[in-house]
């Protein structure tokens, strides 16, 4: 679908597993899945971290998240969470911020947060999951690229818009538009939530986006051919 093809969207892809009744007979079949495809990383939750490591049967990378999905945790426990996610073979972390620390303007408070998880897993890329539907409803423009701001400031690699579990939605073009606003080029910016079709994947990438979290990656990628 216009000038991206499948291999380059696939390069971009994290293949994502984070039901809570997924076990690890189904991170294999995801691990297997992900090969097929040629996409550059599974994403599964902390427990399910050594499973596809031992699963893979590719050069996928692993992902694991951290304070999912409400980002309602002592800032300790998100250390601790990513530091064991790390010992278990995660390469990649994506931790949930508490956005009504980013609403209220706590910007102290969520630089420490994010500061905490980076110095635990201080070898792994960092990723930020803002929760941009809730920010742009609640806080507005601003409030977004606050909480992005406040992620480069402390150390994150990426900022990424969503969990796919909160009530206000997942990505949207306006959202990835504001946030490679607020970081420019230097930090990736990962889209995820509801992005079901390649027409959805094309947009966001032209809005700035330069990783796709999915669930639905087979479908997606069938419509770039």
């Amino acid at each position: 679908m216009g000038s991206y093809t499948r291999a380059q969207v696939a390069a971009l892809i994290d293949h994502t597993l984070l039901k809570p009744e997924a076990t690890e007979h189904d991170v294999t079949a995801l691990a297997a899945e992900a090969a097929e495809l040629g996409v550059f990383a599974v994403c599964v939750s902390p427990t399910l971290v050594a499973a596809a490591v031992q699963a893979l049967q590719g050069p996928q990378a692993v992902a694991s998240v951290v304070g999912f999905p409400s980002g309602k945790h002592f800032s300790v426990v998100k250390a601790q969470e990513a530091s064991l996610a790390a010992a278990a073979g995660a390469v990649e972390i994506d931790m949930v911020i508490d956005v009504g620390a980013a609403l209220r303007g706590d910007t102290a408070g969520m630089r420490a947060d994010i500061a905490a998880v980076r110095t635990a897993a201080p070898d792994t890329v960092l990723k930020v999951i803002v929760e941009s539907a809730a920010l742009l409803r609640l806080g507005g423009d601003e409030a977004l690229r606050g909480a992005c701001r406040a992620a480069e400031d402390a150390g994150a690699d990426f900022v990424k818009t969503s969990t796919g579990f909160h009530p206000d939605g997942g990505a949207s073009v306006h959202a990835v538009a504001v946030m490679a606003d607020a970081v420019g080029a230097r930090l990736g910016i990962k889209a995820s939530g509801g992005i079901r079709t390649a027409a959805d994947a094309a947009a966001l990438l032209d809005a700035g986006a330069t990783r796709l979290g999915l669930s639905a990656s087979r479908t997606v990628l069938d419509g770039f051919g």
